[in-house]
């Protein structure tokens, strides 16, 4: 839709289903406040909402802005079903950082919801702007509150996070207090929600409105929730990724030559103990990689009359990575070239071993469950 401060916007597909459902909501109150509207009340509440979503467009960008000046490479901001999300490549370096970066969201939605209450005191109430303006000073507050609340995946929790890291020390700390209690609020939303909302009600509430409620308390609830769990993962992945060491990682390899059969390939690996095969050529040199996927489609009765370079993958430059290569550059490097199997060499050239996608999956799991 843009791209204020160089960061793009997306508006998702979702945002039409809530844009739709807060026109008609809105539309609806709007019979009671202004009858004389007619259908004319069904544009003025997609005003509402388009209004309300440039609003959420604001305080998303607060976060970018501070985002830019302390140099955390803002990727995007999407506008969704529920709100905004601003993705940010970097992690805040101090717990002060991590702090402003949170709260100055939820601070631009009050600074909003003042000033529209501001502008509503100049106009009629009745009146469609007043209607308007008192629409949009509401959902800013509710905005900002429901921001602050202290869990993650909301400004709240990050704030929560900040201050737990500034107090223990830790941000891993921050993070699974944060992370537990955004769980925590989605079971309130889950349950709470709907009650309220039959309290306030009274026993003239309908049975759709209750449906409607319950609806979206499960999608808000839902979405808390993985966004919780999700957060703590994404904690538990970092705090791992200094410790992964590629020559820990890479499986021992026998070299074999391209016309090789596949079952006497398969015979020399179980005897030298070796999970992967690489294709040499006739002076030793890597040309290939054995694809283990395509290793497995290939029946037992078949193996001996299938040669090895059939089922190999060229070893391109992007397929050899350096065995001291650890942490984040070692993503960076499978990053550039995604492929299942990569030639790990010593710093002279020579093979050190095979890493597979596989079994860097398997220890990034074990690392994000907290094993």
């Amino acid at each position: 839709m843009g791209r204020p401060f160089g960061v793009p916007v997306y508006v998702t597909p979702s945002w039409f289903v809530i844009a739709a459902l807060i026109t008609w909501i809105f539309g609806g109150q709007l019979t009671e406040v202004l009858p004389e509207l007619g259908g004319t009340r069904y544009l003025v509440s997609f005003s509402f909402a388009v209004a309300f979503y440039a609003s959420v467009l604001v305080h998303e960008l607060a976060h970018t802005v501070v985002a830019l000046r302390l140099r955390l490479n803002p990727k995007r901001i999407q506008l969704q079903f529920f709100g905004g999300v601003s993705e940010i490549e970097k992690e805040a370096e101090t717990p002060a950082r991590e702090f402003w970066l949170a709260f100055v969201g939820p601070l631009l939605s009050l600074v909003l919801g003042g000033l529209f209450y501001l502008v509503f005191q100049a106009v009629e109430p009745s009146s469609v702007p007043g209607v308007l303006l008192a629409g949009l000073f509401v959902s800013n507050l509710v905005v900002a509150a429901f921001n602050l609340l202290p869990g993650l995946p909301l400004d709240g929790g990050r704030i929560l996070r900040a201050l737990v890291w500034g107090v223990t020390g830790r941000p891993m700390a921050g993070t699974v207090a944060a992370a537990w209690i955004g769980r925590g609020l989605a079971l309130v939303v889950l349950i709470g929600l709907p009650m309220y909302a039959a309290a306030r009600g009274g026993p003239e509430r309908s049975t759709s409105d209750s449906l409607i409620d319950s609806v979206l308390a499960a999608v808000l609830a839902v979405i808390i929730w993985n966004g919780a769990g999700g957060a703590l993962r994404n904690a538990r992945l970092k705090a791992a990724l200094p410790g992964l060491r590629l020559a820990e990682l890479a499986r021992r390899s026998v070299s074999v030559t391209a016309d090789t059969p596949l079952g006497e390939a398969l015979r020399r690996a179980r005897e030298a103990q070796a999970g992967a095969v690489v294709v040499v050529d006739g002076n030793g040199e890597p040309t290939g990689l054995v694809k283990e996927a395509a290793v497995n489609a290939v029946p037992e009765q078949r193996r001996p009359w299938v040669a090895v370079g059939a089922l190999a993958r060229d070893v391109v430059p992007g397929l050899r990575l350096g065995v001291e290569l650890t942490g984040e550059q070692l993503l960076t490097a499978m990053r550039a070239t995604p492929a299942t199997e990569y030639l790990v060499v010593r710093p002279d050239g020579t093979v050190y071993g095979v890493l597979t996608l596989t079994d860097l999956e398997k220890r990034l799991s074990t690392a994000v469950r907290g094993r």
